[in-house]
């Protein structure tokens, strides 16, 4: 290995590779001006100093090097092998034990079937041997040459036929008595001279000999215990076809090849490759194009999956399925296990395309589930709820709009609910939503001044932990608010104005403070008017995590899934109505899988409530509504309200802003006027002060004292 200075930059040359340790590289400087020999000066040269990879692209003209800056940098993104093959994980070796029993049990129940198809079969082989025995023994297959001699008229050719026909039959007319006597003789000597087990032995070798020869033509004896699917295998060649055909590049045409970044591979219950696409060409002009390429790979439009690739926007992976993976369901979800859990934890949500399990994690995350109707939207919120009831420290609010039976029994559990937005024994629901909604600001607001003031050993940077968590001299347990159908709270007339604005701000500043939302909607579009209808927008495209089934268009996909999600070859429009419970979740994971849902009907829902209920009254965690409390009332802030009417205006005269409290509240501030404002303004240190307002000055007080106020 040597090296040479080109323009003063080193240059390895390989003289003779690949070498664990080269002795020495030549560094060679630029020719003088006056002619003289460069000088040469020997510095060792070690194996992983070189750079092996090839350049992306050739050099413009091939006889000059580029002007190479700075020092040689070696990847870090190699992909790892694993080191057990994949036959011999415990995956594997866990699916070869429970095939192996499922099959020996199958053919054991199915054993006196397989013996009576064996007898069956052996009679009938044993008619069959005989008939082509004889068929043998008369030289039938000379039938057709005597035909033809006899209608050919040719009698010399007929009785040549005849008399090798005539000393063929009799040839084998002796081997065949010599062999049925022989046969007969020796089925007597075993008889008479053997045990039973001589002639069981017998029968053993015999009896399934005879039944493979006399079985029908494709009937078994023996059913198979598992079917292995048939399915398509994809080549290189087939990929190329699909994305010509889908018109992503030509054949023939310079800088227009689809090209391959990988190998084909397989992966899983499917075929993996990564495509480059021409020069211009990118995920999202795949994406337009899957029916296209799915019809070109001939499968099912679902069977078909792509993956941005992080290095290039001409790159993408694609992986095509063996069969389509969403139509199996996964089955009853392991909280029927009705064990308890850990918030803290992820939750167990379903299988994605390839069978991995997928989790997600709840804690500082919002997610928003979106569907069409009787998609299976509720059976996911609830899925999420149930884990969480699972977890005796964790405080549960739901509320769902619809008034479904699908909620009724979180009553068991949750520390406030409401079912509907008709009049309940409990009282309004869209009152005891607002209620809640007001409680859960204050506790938010009041966790964040207590986290700042604990000790940075107990509560290190200011955020929850776990240990605080579930420390009740804390009070600050783990909260979750799960919604069903939450556009429905945003289209009530004036009280959606207040749930409006306290919505937004739990999703955008809850989560810090250990407390999560789950809201389920099948209308993710724009909700009321004006404000309202802004703070809708707002709430919608907050959350961190998106969960969407079925959807009537990309449109509505790209709404519930999160802008960009399209051009990223999400698109829950494409998923068939008979997917119930299978979505797309995105913002978990750098991946976005799709996802089958595990399934918790209403039984499984009760059975898990109960037992949640259960480890709550042990743990002594149980508290409010669940426990036969009242109504959570709400912390009444007259600065919070004071903000709220301001509204971003510098200030306002004291009497207009009473009169806006007692119009927005009248049950909070029925006999508010200009002095008692005042004064419990002044009483929580907001100074009245002269406020000009449209050019008129009066006294009132400032938004920057109110805010000052609130944060002191």
């Amino acid at each position: 290995m040597a090296g040479v200075r080109v323009r003063g930059v080193l240059v390895p040359v390989v003289l003779a590779a690949p070498l664990v340790e080269a002795e020495a590289v030549v560094l060679v400087s630029e020719q003088h001006d006056d002619g003289e020999q460069p000088g040469a000066e020997v510095v060792p040269f070690r194996a992983k100093d070189i750079h092996y990879e090839q350049p992306l692209d050739q050099p413009p003209d091939g006889t000059q090097l580029p002007e190479l800056v700075g020092e040689v940098v070696t990847g870090s993104d190699d992909e790892w092998l694993p080191v057990v093959p994949h036959w011999a994980s415990a995956d594997s070796l866990r699916y070869f034990r429970a095939r192996a029993v499922h099959a020996t049990a199958r053919h054991t129940l199915h054993s006196p079937e397989y013996l009576a198809r064996t007898l069956v079969y052996s009679v009938r082989g044993v008619f069959k041997l005989a008939a082509r025995r004889i068929h043998w023994w008369l030289v039938l297959e000379q039938e057709p040459l005597r035909s033809l001699a006899a209608a050919a008229g040719d009698s010399r050719e007929w009785r040549t036929l005849h008399k090798v026909g005539r000393d063929t039959r009799k040839v084998r007319g002796w081997i065949l008595a010599a062999s049925v006597t022989g046969m007969g003789l020796g089925v007597a000597l075993t008889w008479d001279f053997t045990h039973w087990y001589g002639i069981a032995g017998l029968s053993v070798v015999g009896l399934p000999w005879l039944a493979h020869y006399g079985r029908p033509h494709g009937a078994r004896i023996i059913t198979p215990a598992t079917v292995t699917a048939r399915f398509r295998v994809i080549s290189a060649d087939v990929v190329l076809r699909a994305y010509y055909a889908a018109g992503l590049g030509h054949a023939e045409k310079p800088d227009m090849q689809v090209g391959f970044g990988s190998p084909m591979q397989r992966d899983g219950d499917g075929s993996r490759v990564v495509v480059m696409l021409p020069y211009g060409k990118g995920l999202k002009d795949a994406v337009e194009k899957k029916d296209e390429i799915a019809s070109g790979l001939d499968v099912t439009t679902s069977q078909v999956f792509f993956r941005r690739d992080p290095t290039s926007a001409r790159l993408h992976t694609l992986w095509v399925a063996d069969r389509d993976p969403l139509a199996l369901p996964v089955g009853r979800t392991p909280l029927l296990a009705c064990k308890q859990t850990d918030i803290w934890k992820p939750a167990p949500v379903g299988l994605d395309e390839r069978g991995t399990l997928v989790k997600l994690l709840l804690m500082w995350q919002s997610v928003l589930i979106g569907a069409l109707p009787r998609q299976g939207k509720t059976f996911v919120a609830r899925l999420l709820a149930l884990y969480c009831a699972l977890d005796p420290f964790v405080k549960l609010d739901v509320f769902d709009a619809k008034g479904s039976p699908d909620w009724r029994k979180f009553a068991l559990v949750a520390d406030s609910f409401a079912f509907g937005l008709t009049p309940t024994r409990e009282g309004l629901p869209p009152e005891i939503f607002l209620n809640t909604l007001e409680s859960v600001k204050a506790d938010v607001q009041d966790r964040y001044h207590r986290l700042s003031e604990l000790d940075p050993a107990v509560c290190p940077e200011g955020k929850l932990t776990r240990e605080i968590a579930r420390d009740p001299r804390y009070k600050m347990p783990v909260r979750v608010l799960v919604l069903d159908e939450f556009q429905e709270w945003f289209d009530l007339g004036e009280i959606s104005k207040d749930i409006a604005a306290l919505l937004v701000f739990l999703l955008k500043v809850a989560p810090g403070a250990g407390v999560s939302v789950v809201g389920a909607t099948q209308k993710p579009s724009g909700i009321g008017s004006g404000q309202v209808a802004t703070q809708f927008t707002s709430f919608r495209d907050n959350f961190a995590v998106r969960f969407g089934l079925r959807t009537s268009s990309w449109q509505v996909s790209e709404m519930v899934l999160g802008q960009g999600a399209y051009s990223e070859g999400l698109d829950t429009s494409v998923l068939l109505p008979q997917y119930k419970g299978v979505g797309i979740l995105r913002g978990a994971t750098d991946a976005s899988p799709t996802v089958r849902t595990h399934l918790a009907d209403g039984k499984d829902a009760e059975k898990i409530l109960t037992a949640a209920r259960a480890l709550r009254e042990r743990a002594g965690t149980l508290s409010g509504m669940a426990l036969g409390e009242e109504t959570p009332e709400p912390k009444v802030s007259i600065l919070e309200d004071i903000r709220a009417v301001l509204d971003g205006q510098p200030g306002m005269h004291w009497a207009p802003l009473a009169e806006s409290l007692r119009q927005r509240w009248p049950d909070r501030y029925p006999d508010l006027n200009t002095e008692t404002v005042s004064g419990r303004c002044r009483e929580l240190n907001v100074p009245s002060v002269p406020v000009k307002v449209r050019g008129e000055t009066q006294r009132g007080c400032r938004l920057r004292d109110v805010e000052e106020a609130l944060r002191s």
